[in-house]
């Protein structure tokens, strides 16, 4: 997936902007290689099979949803098809200027933990009716005990590293919670801190939308576990009314993939080691 290949489908699939310098991105997530296209657009071209429905997912629903959300979100302008030796659909999309955020800089304003409770409630807010029979497909995200299993093997191999009886009591008190017992809604899905782009100082723009679903929206409450320190947490769980059986499933959430991220990649980058190291630890901490 490096820039050559970019280059080739792009020239022929979207020949309008085949005169444009193209260069790969230092950081990019696990699941896209991303190239930079010109000033203004991105090449995002899928690393596995699980990321590849996610081009499809943003054309479809972004453009619906973006207007309505005060922080900018992706705007897909093309779907590129297979080809080459890409097996898989990729995608076109406007760039967004900024820098990812990191906890250093925003754990302890009010203000940035306001504003991403904003997001949420907006996201939460909007209707779900057109989503139609796609809630029994790509909308439809996975139930907290689909990773049970998992979560309960990552304890057992990182308890040398973190407190597994804590780790265990924590899950089990998630999974015990009460789960969501009001209309479904929107959620990101994947809302921690490498989704969230700042300029100036500030929050700017939520990214990567491979995990948008509906349903429960606990899952998007590890962004105040990666991103807060206690006392955003408090204003940001104020701001959004979050209630005790919700917080404490978004806290299994942020436990859970913490733990899947850290074994996954902790021993090859340290960027990730660190991020989720805070992660499982703020989690625990509540």
């Amino acid at each position: 997936m490096d820039a050559a290949l970019a280059r080739r489908l792009g020239d022929a699939q979207f020949p309008q902007w085949a005169g444009l310098p193209l260069r790969p991105l230092d950081q990019a997530g696990s699941d896209h290689v991303i190239h930079r296209l010109g000033e203004e657009l991105t090449v995002r071209l899928p690393r596995h099979q699980d990321a590849i429905g996610q081009a499809a997912k943003e054309y479809a629903w972004l453009p619906r949803l973006a207007p309505h959300l005060p922080l900018a979100v992706p705007v897909p302008v093309a779907v590129g098809e297979p080809g080459f030796d890409c097996p898989w659909p990729w995608a076109v999309s406007r760039w967004l200027e900024g820098a990812v955020a990191t906890a250093g800089a925003l754990a302890d304003s009010p203000r940035a933990a306001v504003r991403l409770a904003e997001f949420l409630t907006a996201l939460q807010g909007l209707g779900t009716e057109n989503a139609g029979g796609e809630l029994t497909g790509e909308l439809t995200g996975e139930p907290l005990t689909d990773r049970d299993s998992a979560t309960r093997a990552a304890i057992a191999e990182v308890a040398d590293v973190f407190d597994a009886a804590a780790m265990t009591e924590l899950w089990d008190a998630a999974l015990r919670a009460p789960g969501w017992d009001r209309p479904p809604v929107w959620f990101h899905g994947d809302f921690h801190t490498g989704n969230l782009l700042t300029t100036g100082g500030r929050l700017s723009a939520v990214i990567d939308f491979g995990g948008l679903g509906v349903g429960d929206p606990a899952r998007d409450l590890t962004i105040a576990f990666t991103l807060m320190s206690a006392g955003g947490r408090a204003a940001f769980r104020d701001a959004l009314g979050v209630d005790d059986a919700t917080w404490t499933r978004g806290r299994g959430w942020a436990l859970a993939t913490g733990l899947n991220a850290y074994t996954s990649y902790a021993a090859v980058d340290a960027r990730v080691a660190a991020q989720t190291t805070r992660q499982i630890t703020e989690a625990l901490i509540g």
